[in-house]
């Protein structure tokens, strides 16, 4: 059952030659806009920021957009043959007989197919001694797949309803599985939720395998995470690095007033504590951090020239002393 080809590029409207940062800037611009608590059709919105999500997570990662890149007009050929065992994609059991498609986990089969970054079964083999005969049973494989999390789901916890569609590829039958998945608050990006039981089923009476689904944040053009920390790059004109200042910056719980100290740096970090996600172990919360990116002015009036060259003339800093 091969994938349908996905054009990332397409999607997130750049050329093939587009550089990282043409990537962040076109995913940014269109995070804004679909971004399910802002727009107006959130259904809508909803699948669409799915789609670019998907398409910045394989062309904003320099080894995935290598692969895709590589994959590009052979992709029908290698949609053709079977997925490798163990190891990205579909889940397959020994001998290639079955495949597994997902549902409700926020990506693509085609993503899941080249992309997804572990293999979809552990390597442990359970047998349990039957009496009676008729061979030994054998717990089933667990697989494992990605899902993707919004930030806000991450902050308060969820419950998906995920599908889950086995094939046989000699017989060609199917069966399909639907179950609800509990996302914690504090679900962290990498996080593994074990679902019991949902995995490869077992054999001669062993019992199932579980299904383990990884954690992938959804790209926010505000925010970015690093297990319960949350950053904010906020931009900054000179004067209020150098005189400092009062800003209004946005966290996942509403904006809030940040005071900048005269003096600050390019590149400098500041510290809201506890305005990060929850921590699952503790209850507690991660921090909120600030990255200041100064914004140099590209225009500027005569007046504002005048006043440059006045500072220019009349200050005693020494970039270079």
């Amino acid at each position: 059952m091969p994938a349908q080809f996905k054009d990332y590029y397409a999607t997130l409207g750049v050329s093939r030659d587009a550089s990282a940062d043409d990537i962040k800037k076109a995913f940014r611009k269109l995070a804004r806009k679909y971004h399910p608590d802002t727009a107006t059709d959130k259904k809508e919105a909803e699948e669409k920021f799915k789609e670019i999500n998907e398409a910045n997570e394989v062309l904003s990662d320099p080894e995935k957009r290598q692969k895709y890149d590589q994959l590009g007009a052979n992709w029908q050929e290698e949609a053709q043959a079977p997925p490798p065992y163990p190891g990205g994609g579909h889940g397959q059991s020994q001998g290639h007989e079955q495949e597994f498609h997902f549902g409700g986990t926020g990506f693509s089969d085609f993503f899941e197919q080249y992309f997804s970054g572990g293999s979809r079964y552990g390597f442990q083999e359970e047998y349990i001694p039957r009496s009676g005969g008729g061979g030994r049973a054998r717990r089933g494989h667990d697989i494992e797949g990605d899902i993707l999390v919004s930030l806000d789901e991450a902050m308060h916890g969820t419950q998906r309803p995920i599908s889950m569609q086995t094939v046989n590829r000699q017989t060609g039958a199917v069966e399909t599985q639907e179950f609800q998945v509990r996302i914690p608050p504090g679900a962290t990006d990498g996080r593994r939720i074990r679902v019991p039981g949902h995995g490869e089923p077992g054999h001669n009476g062993g019992e199932a395998g579980d299904l383990y689904l990884r954690v992938r944040h959804a790209a926010h053009p505000e925010f970015t995470t690093r297990e319960a920390d949350v950053y904010h790059e906020l931009d900054a004109a000179p004067w209020e690095a150098v005189l400092g200042g009062e800003v209004i910056v946005p966290t996942l719980d509403g904006s809030i007033k940040l005071r900048i100290p005269a003096g600050t740096e390019n590149g400098q970090t500041l510290r809201v504590r506890g305005k990060g996600l929850p921590k699952a172990k503790s209850g507690e919360r991660g921090d909120f951090f600030v990255v200041i990116h100064l914004v140099l002015p590209t225009q500027i009036s005569d007046a504002e020239r005048e006043l440059w060259e006045k500072l220019r003339a009349t200050s005693n800093f020494k970039p270079r002393a």
